[in-house]
């Protein structure tokens, strides 16, 4: 990757040539010395600088790196651990990484998978004789050089004689290849947790998935400390060997030294991977990049240390948390898979035009948006409103949900993949009714919005009722909660725009997409009575997209969706009262819609390096009267989540980077660093816009420079650090609602934030 605006020249005196890779913590960048030897040097984002602990940290990961260097690491070159902003260079380690190998050949057999296995536990048996347990080894921090396999980024790595930093409310690791010790507690993680993390990193080689699949980090986890491997692919030889190594107890582990005998006895030829029942599994693990502050994919290097990566922000219990509700497909080095496994929904949060839910602001009033003291929207607030905090049950205890809210009137509607619909005082907090989902919390499926009289939101099935629809659109009254009707859905709607959008209230109607993902149905919002239905043009897939007062159907091809994404789309309008399918707009290359302006629809230009997605690079108007397209070029590639606020378009990155374009020319209005780690935005309200991540921080941006308001200190222990969640903000008056990790909501007034402690 070339360098992009804004980044440095050199760094500590080294001429930098281009960029490695980035992600949460930091970015990585090919440089030279003056002899002209190539390093790799990792560059500390600017906002985690000032942070004390991320300091201690990062002087333990230079400390680390340097008691290892060998034969099997990247040796350090040069590190500025005190620099105003910290960086360190190591070697530069030509080759692919373990997960780009199997992302593009599937899975290693034979020989090599012999060779790859041994190096990599003598290359952990360096490491843990100079005392240091690497907690991080995955796919991405292996480099396959042409010497042999090298291990790197000790990011969370800690030495024996060293106090683990990691505090409460923060576990850091990847989970599909975190021992069972590590999530549940982190302080006590010695050694043997490498071997087990050996064992499942050996099984996605040999197999193309983990030992411990499934469809969401949180599920994943669950499956680590709970659940036996699944190792049937697994060649015989070597699945003797690994399945060992991932005994749910340490001490019931061989050590490296064992282990290296037990490989070394292998044949030379140990076979490659056995057939599995879902047809390709090449990049199907997804290498879940987590991190202190972070939990979001990070891009990973190819040649050089990977900023290493988040997960949640507390040590896991025995069940894990997830933190969001589920979403309509999950995108996986660029590929899209189909939503529902047998037990479990797909899970990866995405945004839902608009968020999926209504950000209701009430115009007019002395709003002061001058910048001088707190943004003030206008109107007022609820009659007896006092600041409240107060947390929605879901459906499984267990396992809770983020939740996202509509208000409407004199009431706050709230709901997630566990909780169908939830109704809340916006006065005091105090919960109505609340209809809940039997079934696993699926991230991104949230509520879908409400009438004068109505709530729709979506169930997730019971996995003990194989015989009911994997997911239905349901109907609650709005006054008592009782059920009033539902339907089965089976759209596609994240393979097609990009957007968990299944189902929309268009006025007094909701338009579904039906069981067979093969037509739209829509019905009346409170009976449920069906008054038109309209099928999907042949060999497309649809999803209802809204633009203003119209709605449109967006579509693509069977072959697009099944294969690597869409690379091309059309529109159509989709008339309210008949359902009748309005000419074909194209829309050449991939593009995601985020809302609408000026009578347009806004999509954005996603950017692909190879199949891997690496932001945005562009926006597109679509005007449906006229069916004219127009496109627009950024200056540059802007990686983050967006969302659109009268007629601004924003990109808010995970490192807290917030964005504003012009939506009809793509030029940059400003940008803002705040400390909102994953914000997900915008809301607006008169003077401000709000955006908050799954901790409950939230800050408020001036809309025409973007200049800091306020902002809260976090509210409840979430991820951070996320991309593609929809808005986590409802405001109403001066009344902010904000939706945060396990369930948790809070209110607070615009005009009297909560003090930061």
């Amino acid at each position: 990757m070339s360098l992009r605006g804004g980044d440095p020249a050199e760094i500590g005196g080294y001429p930098l040539e281009k960029r490695l890779g980035s992600g949460g913590m930091g970015t990585v960048f090919l440089a030279r010395t003056s002899s002209g030897r190539p390093v790799a040097i990792k560059l500390i984002h600017q906002h985690f600088a000032g942070d004390e602990e991320f300091r201690i940290r990062f002087r333990q990961e230079v400390a680390a790196a340097r008691r290892v260097s060998g034969a099997f690491t990247a040796a350090v070159v040069d590190a500025a651990p005190e620099a105003e902003q910290p960086w360190m260079a190591t070697a530069y380690i030509e080759g692919p990484t373990l997960s780009q190998r199997i992302s593009e050949g599937g899975p290693v057999g034979g020989a090599e998978l012999r060779r790859l296995a041994i190096g990599l536990t003598e290359a952990l048996r360096d490491i843990h004789r100079v005392g240091v347990v690497h907690r991080d080894l995955k796919p991405a921090n292996v480099v396959l050089s042409s010497e042999g396999p090298r291990v790197i980024d000790f990011g969370i790595s800690r030495a024996a004689d060293q106090q683990t930093l990691t505090m409460t409310g923060r576990v850091i690791g990847t989970p599909p290849f975190m021992s069972p010790e590590q999530l549940q507690d982190p302080r006590g993680v010695g050694p043997r947790s490498d071997v087990f993390s050996l064992g499942t990193l050996l099984v996605f080689a040999a197999t193309g998935q983990g030992p411990f699949d499934a469809d969401s980090p949180y599920m994943t986890a669950y499956q680590v400390v709970h659940e036996e491997p699944s190792l049937d692919a697994v060649p015989p030889a070597l699945r003797a060997v690994v399945e060992p190594c991932l005994a749910k107890e340490p001490e019931g582990r061989p050590s490296v030294d064992e282990l290296l005998v037990l490989l070394r006895d292998l044949p030379a030829d140990l076979g490659g991977a056995g057939p599995h029942p879902g047809g390709p599994v090449t990049g199907r693990t997804r290498d879940v990049v987590t991190q202190h502050h972070l939990a979001t994919p990070a891009t990973p290097s190819p040649t050089g240390p990977t900023p290493a990566g988040p997960l949640p922000s507390e040590p896991f219990p025995a069940t894990p948390a997830p933190s969001g509700a589920g979403s309509s497909g999950t995108r996986v080095g660029g590929r899209l898979r189909r939503r529902w496994r047998p037990v479990l929904a797909a899970a990866v949060a995405v945004a839902a035009i608009g968020g999926g839910v209504a950000a209701l602001t009430a115009r007019g009033g002395d709003a002061d948006g001058g910048g001088s003291g707190p943004a003030v929207p206008g109107g007022t607030l609820p009659a007896g409103f006092e600041p409240w905090r107060t947390t929605v049950p879901g459906g499984r205890e267990d396992i809770p949900d983020e939740l996202r809210c509509v208000a409407r009137d004199d009431a706050l509607f709230c709901g997630g993949g566990g909780v169908v619909a939830g109704r809340i005082d916006p006065k005091d907090g105090s919960q109505v009714w609340t209809v809940r989902s039997p079934g696993i919390p699926a991230q991104g499926m949230h509520l879908v919005g409400a009438t004068d009289d109505t709530v729709i939101g979506y169930r997730i099935a019971d996995q003990d009722d194989p015989q009911g629809p994997p997911e239905e659109v349901v109907a609650l009254d709005a006054d008592r909660g009782k059920e009033l009707w539902s339907t089965p859905s089976a759209a596609q709607s994240t393979a097609v725009t990009g957007r968990t959008r299944d189902a929309v209230v268009a006025g007094s109607a909701v338009v579904t997409v039906d069981s067979s993902n093969s037509r739209f149905e829509a019905r009346d919002a409170r009976s449920g009575a069906v008054a038109w239905t309209a099928p999907f043009p042949d060999g497309t897939q649809c999803a209802p997209v809204p633009e203003g007062p119209r709605l449109l159907a967006m579509c693509a091809r069977d072959a697009d969706v099944d294969d690597l994404g869409p690379r091309r789309s059309t529109l159509r309008t989709l008339a309210l009262d008949s359902g009748e399918l309005g000419e074909a707009i194209e829309i050449e290359g991939p593009a995601e819609p985020v809302g609408d302006a000026d009578g347009s629809l806004v999509l954005l230009s996603p950017h692909y390096e190879g199949t891997e997605r690496a932001g945005y690079d562009g926006v597109v108007r679509v005007d449906p009267a006229s069916g004219k397209v127009a496109r627009s070029r950024f200056d540059t590639v802007y990686e983050g989540t967006p969302g659109m606020a009268d007629g601004t378009l924003y990109v808010s990155g995970r490192t807290g980077l917030v964005t504003a374009f012009d939506s009809a020319t793509g030029r940059k209005k400003w940008a803002r660093q705040t400390g909102v780690e994953g914000a997900s935005g915008p809301a607006a309200g008169d003077g401000a816009v709000y955006f908050s991540s799954a901790t409950g921080r939230v800050v408020a941006l001036a809309p025409n420079d973007g200049q800091s308001l306020w902002s809260t200190d976090p509210q409840a222990d979430g991820w951070t650090g996320q991309e593609g969640a929809s808005p986590r903000v409802t405001v109403a008056g001066r009344a902010v609602f904000v939706a945060a990790a396990e369930n948790s909501l809070f209110a607070f007034d615009a005009r009297r934030p909560p003090r930061p402690r």
